[in-house]
């Protein structure tokens, strides 16, 4: 062991001639072991939240989004379909179309967006995890076709997905020049029966409906035209191994998003608000070393004696400032470990157990707060204890030798 840090490490553990400063350090060491504390609890907190929100949209959102760079429609006709399909892991390719559209139902009526999807939409098993309503993802029985709006859309219209007699009409905009005199002359419209709703998130919930894509492009005047094309892979695939694939075959007239690009916004503001509580108890843990600078300086005081005997034995200068330097290192450390200690027990056994729940009475999604340790957190608020015990130290130890306190 270094002979500064040796010396540091004996100064910690040992009493001091005056008790005040014992307890301005033992002071100083829960401040940080709060703050640290503090830090992973929150942290991880807000990977939970966005877990669990991710988990609920990506049940509806493809893993692969394909759509065109310039206009508004792919061409179907010309579009490597069965490439997509060779690419190993990648279990679905399907064309879908989403368009603005008036829903009406019940005497009351609802703006949001229907898309229209491939039937292969039924097979896949997360679709079917979200479907209320007795019937599953049911787009077509063979001669029928059935629409699937949100929750939130079905709620506004006043539908019953249980009631069997239950039906929306969708008006679409017509193409070319349509008349505005009437909604007859400027919309496309038909009906058809509801069976089921989904529900995933507010925002989908609230304005989506699905329908079948031949209909829906009937409806439109599409004439083997999509909006999107989206693939659907097996579980654990690498996606970003699989975008690269679909990048090499469609060329650079066609832009692939996997989940979280097709949700920027969203997982934008969710970060934004981590990092934002995190600044905020940064800062916390920047006034928490208030505590240390004053240990720190009352021990300089007190150990005076001391570094006049190391300089008689030859110390320098530069040598009683390392001590001190890895004396309010030491500090900062001791707190930062007792508390991302404390803060990781807790959030494994909310993990594991999920004794904190939200509440009885409440229609939630999950029964515990959802919390997620990620390794790159803790590091992180290490590495930040770190900084922050080594800056305060440093500027206590130089503004004290500058002084020429006598120590």
């Amino acid at each position: 062991m270094r002979l500064p840090l040796f010396i540091a490490n004996r100064y910690l553990l040992a009493k001091k001639s005056h008790n005040l400063i014992n307890i301005i350090t033992w002071i100083s060491i829960l401040g940080i072991s709060v703050g640290s504390f503090a830090l992973i609890v929150v942290l991880s907190a807000f990977n939970g939240l966005e877990k669990v929100i991710s988990s609920m949209n990506n049940r509806l959102t493809p893993d692969l989004q394909i759509s065109a760079v310039k206009g508004k429609t792919i061409d179907l006709t010309a579009f490597p379909f069965g490439q997509l399909k060779d690419i190993q892991g990648v279990d679905y390719v399907i064309p879908t179309i989403t368009e603005d559209a008036l829903f009406r139902a019940n005497d009351k009526q609802h703006i949001g967006q229907v898309k229209g999807v491939g039937v292969e939409y039924q097979k896949i098993g997360r679709m079917n995890e979200i479907m209320h309503g007795g019937n599953g993802l049911q787009l077509s029985d063979g001669e029928y076709n059935f629409a699937v709006p949100g929750a939130g859309v079905a709620w506004y219209l006043g539908i019953n997905a249980y009631n069997p007699y239950a039906m929306v009409r969708v008006y679409v905009p017509k193409r070319g020049n349509a008349s505005l005199m009437s909604l007859e002359n400027s919309f496309n419209s038909d009906v058809l029966t509801v069976r089921s709703v989904f529900s995933t998130e507010q925002e989908q919930d609230e304005k989506l409906v699905l329908v079948p894509f031949d209909w829906l492009s009937e409806l439109l005047e599409y004439e083997n035209k999509a909006s999107n094309v989206e693939l659907f892979t097996a579980p654990n695939m690498d996606i970003n191994k699989v975008k690269k694939e679909v990048n090499a075959i469609i060329g650079e007239n066609f832009t692939v998003k996997n989940q979280q690009e097709q949700q920027e916004t969203l997982y934008r503001i969710m970060r934004s608000e981590k990092w934002a509580v995190y600044v905020i108890l940064t800062f916390i843990l920047i006034l928490a070393t208030f505590n240390v600078v004053g240990s720190l300086s009352m021990l300089m005081i007190d150990k005076r004696k001391d570094t006049e005997i190391l300089k008689s034995m030859g110390a320098d200068k530069h040598l009683i400032q390392r001590i001190f330097l890895n004396e309010g290192l030491l500090i900062s450390v001791a707190g930062g470990i007792i508390g991302l200690l404390l803060g990781i027990v807790l959030v494994l056994l909310q993990q594991k157990f999920g004794f904190v729940k939200f509440g009885t009475g409440g229609n939630y999604v999950v029964d515990a707060y959802p919390v997620l340790l990620k390794l790159k957190d803790v590091l992180l608020i290490f590495a930040t204890i770190l900084a922050v015990g080594c800056t305060s130290a440093f500027f206590t130890v130089r503004h004290a030798m500058r002084k020429e306190v006598k120590i």
